[in-house]
């Protein structure tokens, strides 16, 4: 089997949660970007993305925490110019930013 890169699947997590976004399924939508950024933090541009679509759904469900969180997240995002953000970590409102999290082990293999 040929795994994908990890830009790859970074794209491919991006794609299931915008078509998901499209068909008005945000709830699942928000969890493929979770998954993006994930694999997106070591990446700026990446990084940022993810946080974008979290932001537009924060926006669709008319939630004021998701949405002033996706943006300080947003601006936070910088840290992955310097290969310093909290690995693993949702990138959700829900949780603190700074907060290292667990990798799905799934994705584990992306980010060896």
């Amino acid at each position: 089997m040929i795994m994908e890169t990890l830009a790859e699947k970074f794209q491919s997590e991006l794609t299931k949660g915008r078509q998901l976004f499209e068909n008005k399924d945000y709830n699942r939508a928000f969890h493929h970007f979770e998954r993006a950024h994930i694999l997106g933090q070591p990446s700026y541009i990446r990084h940022v993305r993810s946080h974008y679509w979290m932001l537009r759904v924060g926006l669709k469900i008319i939630d004021f925490r998701e949405v002033v969180g996706q943006i300080i997240r947003i601006l936070g995002s910088a840290g992955s110019l310097f290969g310093k953000y909290p690995v693993g970590n949702t990138g959700g409102a829900n949780v603190s930013p700074f907060k290292p999290m667990p990798i799905p082990d799934d994705l584990k293999p992306y980010l060896e």
